[in-house]
């Protein structure tokens, strides 16, 4: 392995099947983290860190690779830190950080606990989940930081993991300042290094920062729509009630030693968070690992693979009967890391994740588990007086549509209602599989 591609990073041994970076960090749990290329695109290998990832704290960056068997990582640090300096000065400060460092990590990434014997409980309890577990090998839930969670998760409502990302990261460059600026890492035999550049990197903004009121306006100019307002208003209860940054974390991290309804109803009474948004943040930074966050995603994948009320296909409203309902099955079928298991299952059915771990792309794994073994009925011909029912339904699409494509970037189906902002984004997809591809439409990506 190159030690130039390595040089001042430590090595922590841990083979992949205990944590995939690849697979954690991309899929809808934290949206701060970078991956930048080691290598040109087509010339990956497992032997060595096709990507360097990196995460911005409070006082520091961390930087991390992965090989198959090992996880490297280092930090950096700004030369001024409130006014003194923090470089370091001996050997001694610079062991002390790398300490602070691997103690973040082994605490994020919850490496005390043994994933691939959670695996194994898994597969022999669930032949659905056995069908998925070698591509998705490493995939562990992480342990957050409370108050960037409630905010990242009030984010996500109506929204998709890239939109979600861009608002967060958003969040910390309008409204923290910049740490530290580190160039992007050396492209392992690229002939052509101009794309080495200085990205600054902000840490996550307080919640005394995302309190003052001029906040939502703000954030409603950058495409946070409603959510500027949920997101300021529930810094601003956060603060009024426990009166510093300090205490609000305190308070946070104390939801910990409550039970898990004793601290979901906290949750909830915060602005901009529901049922859903309350299990997430209960699951990926709360301890809570039984808890599995119920959204119609998750609805269908109950109701294709384990016998839950409703039919593959359809939507049935959520209500708190049919939630509790789908929580419970899962949680019974994967045991008290249900949480867990289901971050596995959900990601291996993403769109994203598709070719993940293949050498080309392929359908969702467990769409093909599937179709492997069941046949499915032809769709019949819809009858005349459902056509004309559906061509009303059409009429009154094209019209939600008219009005959208006059809105900005962020102001897209997510603003309508439910039940007609679902039914856009089918007509959309049903849409672009029936039109022909034109150059425009390529030039788009």
């Amino acid at each position: 392995m190159s030690c130039t591609m390595l040089k001042g990073f430590k090595a922590l041994p841990l083979p992949m099947s205990q944590l995939s970076l690849a697979a954690v960090l991309k899929c809808g749990q934290s949206f701060r983290w970078t991956a930048h290329p080691l290598y040109p695109a087509g010339t990956t290998s497992i032997a060595e860190p096709t990507h360097e990832y990196r995460y911005c704290l409070r006082d520091r960056v961390v930087c991390l690779r992965q090989s198959a068997d090992t996880l490297f990582y280092r930090s950096v640090y700004p030369d001024i830190l409130n006014g003194i300096s923090s470089a370091p000065e001996s050997s001694g400060d610079h062991e002390k950080r790398d300490l602070e460092t691997l103690a973040f990590l082994r605490d994020y990434f919850q490496l005390d606990i043994d994933l691939a014997t959670l695996y194994d409980y898994w597969s022999n309890r669930d032949p659905v989940f056995k069908g998925v577990r070698d591509r998705f090998t490493g995939l562990r839930m992480l342990r957050q930081d409370p108050w960037e969670t409630i905010v990242s998760f009030i984010c996500s409502s109506n929204n998709n993991i890239s939109r979600i990302t861009k608002m967060v990261q958003s969040l910390s460059t309008h409204f923290s300042p910049a740490l530290v600026s580190i160039s992007t890492p050396t492209i392992q035999g690229a002939t052509d290094v101009e794309g080495e550049e200085d990205i600054s990197y902000h840490a996550f903004p307080p919640p005394s920062v995302l309190a003052a009121p001029s906040v939502s306006a703000k954030l409603r100019s950058l495409g946070f729509g409603y959510r500027a307002e949920y997101i300021q208003r529930t810094a601003e209860m956060l603060i009024d009630e426990h009166g510093s940054d300090r205490e609000v974390q305190k308070w946070l991290l104390g939801l910990r030693n409550m039970s898990t309804d004793d601290a979901r109803t906290e949750l909830l009474k915060f602005v901009g968070v529901g049922r859903k948004v309350a299990d997430c943040i209960l699951l990926m930074c709360l301890d809570k690992r039984e808890v599995v966050p119920v959204d119609t995603h998750v609805h269908q994948i109950a109701m294709k693979y384990y016998g839950v009320r409703g039919k593959a296909g359809t939507k049935l409203p959520m209500t708190p009967k049919l939630y509790d309902e789908v929580n419970d099955k899962l949680a019974n079928i994967w045991g008290d890391f249900a949480g867990w298991a289901h971050s596995v299952l959900f990601t291996a059915d993403l769109r994203s994740f598709s070719s993940f771990g293949l050498p080309s792309p392929s359908p969702s794994p467990i769409k093909e588990i599937r179709e492997s073994t069941v046949k499915l009925p032809p769709t019949p011909s819809p009858s005349p007086r459902k056509r004309m029912r559906r061509d009303r339904v059409e009429d009154n699409l094209q019209k939600a549509e008219n009005v959208l494509s006059g809105l900005s970037e962020f102001a897209d189906v997510s603003t309508l209602d439910g039940d007609m902002a679902d039914r856009v984004k089918k007509r959309r997809r049903v849409a672009a599989i029936r039109r022909p591809v034109t150059m425009s439409d390529l030039s788009e990506w």
